[in-house]
């Protein structure tokens, strides 16, 4: 079973999910945040592969992705940097995030194939059409153990929410409202509406909210609609703050959102 489903198996619900971008804020921090995280007690971590263009991001992710490409971070440094990530006891589902040019430069099956031999759980691609996942590259996911994870909104209808969950394992991203990332703070009651029409649908996939969580107050009310919730633009803003102690950081943030 993929590391992301053992996961939901296991747990049923406030699962804690945290995004950060690789190679921020400094350069060869990523297996420090990785591991910082693991030893909080985050549940599910989502790596951003840096990109000069992720229109689904606002401000606050932009600036990460540019600071790391400026700095010289790339998909091959990031495989590198994971590459001794399970020998080195990191034990958690790790899942990249990112869009598609990126891999498709890197080649889609040669890409797969690293994920496998590294350790990597899943891919979120936001730009990756479902139709063309299911008639491209369904079969190289699989085949590499890759979960594919795919977002829903607000504004997409159940059918196709049906149809999202129908082809997908692990769970679906749910977006929480129609913004970038960053740019919404907190639930608010026409996001739990959203949530409620999405758990009427009895998906058979769990759900994660993301977009808008930001701190204990933003995770719990999300994860009283669904199995838990993202945390990302907040925590990136966390890591600029605590660049001179990582860890220290990492640590304090995690249990003020966990206790």
């Amino acid at each position: 079973m993929n590391r992301i489903e053992q996961l939901f198996a296991d747990k049923k619900g406030e699962i804690l999910s945290i995004y950060f971008t690789a190679g921020f804020p400094g350069p060869e921090d990523t297996r420090v945040i990785l591991k910082a995280l693991q030893s909080s007690g985050v549940d599910l971590v989502e790596i951003g592969m840096p990109y000069s263009d992720p229109v689904a991001d606002g401000e606050t992710i932009q600036a990460s992705n540019q600071r790391a490409l400026d700095q010289g971070m790339s998909v091959e440094k990031l495989f590198g940097q994971l590459a001794t990530m399970r020998s080195e006891g990191i034990t958690i589902p790790v899942i990249l995030m990112g869009y598609l040019n990126p891999v498709y430069q890197y080649g889609i099956e040669k890409f797969c194939a690293k994920c496998k031999e590294i350790g990597v759980d899943g891919l979120i691609l936001p730009d990756l059409p479902l139709d063309e996942y299911k008639g491209e590259y369904e079969e190289i996911f699989r085949r590499y153990g890759l979960l594919n994870i795919f977002l829903i909104t607000p504004q997409t209808s159940d059918e196709r929410i049906k149809e999202i969950d129908a082809n997908s394992s692990g769970f679906i991203y749910m977006v929480s409202s129609a913004s970038v990332t960053g740019a919404t703070s907190g639930v608010n009651d026409q996001m739990e509406a959203y949530f409620e029409r999405v758990r009427s649908l009895g998906l058979k996939n769990p759900q994660l909210v993301g977009f808008g969580i930001k701190d204990k107050d933003s995770f719990q009310r999300a994860s009283k609609h669904a199995s838990g919730a993202i945390i990302g633009s907040q925590f990136v803003r966390v890591l600029e703050a605590s660049a001179s102690d990582l860890e220290a950081g990492i640590q304090e943030f995690i249990k003020g959102v966990r206790d």
